[in-house]
């Protein structure tokens, strides 16, 4: 029953079989769902996970590089918080591999797999406008974030190229009461959308409560689509039509990309991309009929 002593092990070895793991939110269930599966595949690599959560605040998360980077780690896997990567490019130059998920960096060397964001939210809005819509208010995340960014793009597109002018791009936070008060906001308009475009399923939660508040009934009164999927979306009524994001690969790839780093010290960058899948429910109405 001898259990060895860690911290001499790592002196001895340099390495402390640990990898730190930092998200904007462990409350927001996408986040919690990459932690889950990180954790699992790290596991396998007989390594363990420490999780920091940054509050979606770029502060708190230089502290956290900051406090988890001096631990001896072998590797970080971060969902960065800030339109800036500064402090991650300086750890990762010191030798600390590195790699983002979800959100990442453009033009930097800082390796990351994500969804295709633009082509997820573009075809979302050109499945409502296929059902008829052509007044659709998409309420967003985080402005600066680059998911949100692509999000926006793809919508924006959309409309433009369904020649449709009229339409709003509103919020600032993935957040249930950014869905909240953005919705109650929308809803006191002369002209009410026909349709809302949720960036989150947080924000999708929001702007329910919102809707039930305020007795207006989906999908025959306004009809709602979300980006992200969860299996609670299912159990909701009407389940909601959504973008499932490919979180479970998106987590598996980024872990083999962060080992084949460590172990066989292959630093090569590597910007990945992963398709969305529209999963169509009953949230949205047609009105062509």
């Amino acid at each position: 029953n001898y259990v060895p002593n860690e911290f001499a092990r790592n002196l001895r070895t340099g390495k402390s079989k640990t990898i730190a793991l930092i998200v904007p939110s462990i409350k927001n269930p996408f986040f919690a769902e990459i932690a889950s599966v990180v954790n699992t595949e790290v596991r396998k690599y007989s390594y363990i996970t420490l999780i920091g959560d940054s509050d979606d605040n770029i502060e708190n998360e230089k502290a956290e590089v900051l406090h988890l980077s001096s631990r001896n780690l072998d590797g970080m896997i971060i969902v960065p918080c800030g339109n800036e990567g500064g402090h991650l490019e300086k750890i990762q130059d010191k030798g600390l591999p590195l790699i983002c998920i979800d959100r990442y960096f453009e033009g930097t060397d800082i390796s990351f797999v994500s969804s295709d964001n633009y082509e997820g939210a573009y075809s979302a809005s050109k499945y409502l406008i296929e059902h008829g819509h052509t007044s659709i208010a998409c309420i967003q995340g985080v402005r600066h974030s680059i998911p949100n960014i692509q999000r926006v793009k793809g919508f924006v597109d959309a409309m433009v190229g369904a020649g449709i002018t009229s339409y709003t791009v509103t919020g600032d936070a993935f957040s249930e009461q950014n869905g909240y008060l953005k919705t109650k906001l929308l809803l006191q308009q002369k002209v009410r959308p026909t349709a809302l475009f949720a960036f989150s399923n947080t924000i999708a939660m929001g702007c329910i409560k919102a809707l039930k508040e305020e007795k207006v009934k989906v999908p025959e009164d306004i009809s709602l689509i979300t980006f992200d999927d969860n299996p609670y979306l299912n159990y909701i009524e009407p389940p909601l039509t959504c973008i499932s994001q490919p979180v479970e690969d998106i987590c598996k790839i980024a872990v083999k990309i962060l080992f084949s780093n460590i172990l066989d010290h292959d630093a090569t960058t590597k910007h990945i991309l992963l398709k969305t899948k529209l999963k169509v429910k009953n949230s949205v109405r047609n009105l062509h009929y």
